[in-house]
């Protein structure tokens, strides 16, 4: 399993980048056996989940400088937090791994993982069986387009153009990895992002509701990627592309909050932090995307009023 996406899912490659977008440090980690790894949780992310599910050992770090290459045929997670569709999304974090960025190191480890093969036939099997899970498109919403202090994406396109800007890019990256020899993908598509905490913090309605210019931006990126999908399947019959997914509601990053300390039950909650899903989430997550059919779109109850936050802000002392 090859993995590429955004701190949802990034399980420490941060860690090794000139990034503000790093969560290596408690409380990340804090129910997670190794403690503080790089992964926004407080435990295991989706794809620990689906480790799990398919009995294979958590995937390595593509950026971790002790990769065992004969690992790598378990697979390798490329994910990195602040990374977005556009290689421009997030330039105000620092370092971090575009999709396209992603792409080009998934190549570099291939030349390693074909040298542990005998025969290009034997290569070209592992490469047909192995599965590609693929979860961006967050942050170029988050730390791109409603950022119109930092971006001008904004102004220049529509929500529908741009969402049409990202799934061109996006599709150019899918069928880069496909002519590479992949052939089963996972597509993960773009959560209500107008309902995550911070969202509901930023806008100038009630924060007990959801941001509906917001979740409604993302729903052109949606449709066009079910719709991306069902032509990919056309044009490249051997593949499987599952329809999207969408993985809870929040594929975003952002540094631990200042001064937080985390809740006791945290198995209660559904974001750990303004942008990001407890454990508990998503391991049902993974379940779903283990055992639910090909085209399922359904995510968690977004009721407000059931989101809250696993980490408690501490205030600071005034006097």
């Amino acid at each position: 399993m090859f993995v590429f996406g955004d701190s949802l899912i990034d399980n420490g490659n941060n860690n090794y980048l000139d990034s503000i977008a790093k969560s290596n440090y408690y409380p990340y980690g804090i129910d997670f056996f190794e403690g503080p790894t790089g992964r926004f949780c407080n435990g295991k992310t989706v794809i620990d989940g689906m480790c799990d599910l398919l009995d294979l050992p958590y995937l390595p770090a593509h950026a971790n400088p002790n990769l065992n290459f004969s690992k790598l045929l378990a697979g390798v997670n490329y994910a990195s937090a602040a990374g977005g569709i556009l290689d421009v999304t997030g330039t105000f974090l620092g370092g971090r791994y575009s999709l396209k960025q992603q792409v080009l190191n998934f190549e570099e480890d291939l030349t390693e993982i074909k040298a542990l093969f005998s025969n290009e036939d034997d290569y070209n099997n592992f490469l047909s069986k192995s599965i590609v899970v693929m979860v961006l498109g967050s942050n170029d919403y988050i730390n791109n387009y409603l950022l119109p202090t930092l971006f001008t994406s904004s102004y220049t396109y529509t929500p529908k153009q741009y969402a049409n800007l990202l799934l061109n890019e996006y599709t150019r990256q899918i069928l880069a990895i496909l002519s590479l020899g992949i052939r089963k993908f996972l597509l993960a598509g773009v959560g209500p992002l107008g309902c995550i905490p911070n969202q509901r913090a930023s806008s100038t309605g009630p924060t007990d509701q959801c941001v509906d210019q917001v979740n409604q931006m993302v729903g052109y990126f949606n449709r066009g990627l079910r719709s991306l999908v069902k032509q990919l399947n056309t044009d490249n019959p051997g593949s499987v592309y599952p329809n999207p997914t969408k993985y809870g509601r929040n594929h975003g990053q952002i540094i631990c909050l200042p001064f937080a300390i985390p809740c006791i039950e945290r198995d209660e909650y559904i974001f750990w932090d303004v942008f990001h899903p407890t454990e508990a989430v998503n391991m049902i997550l993974a379940k779903r995307a283990y055992t639910g059919p090909p085209d399922d779109i359904s995510y968690l109850p977004h009721q407000p009023s059931t989101a809250g936050s696993a980490l408690v802000e501490r205030k600071q002392r005034t006097d």
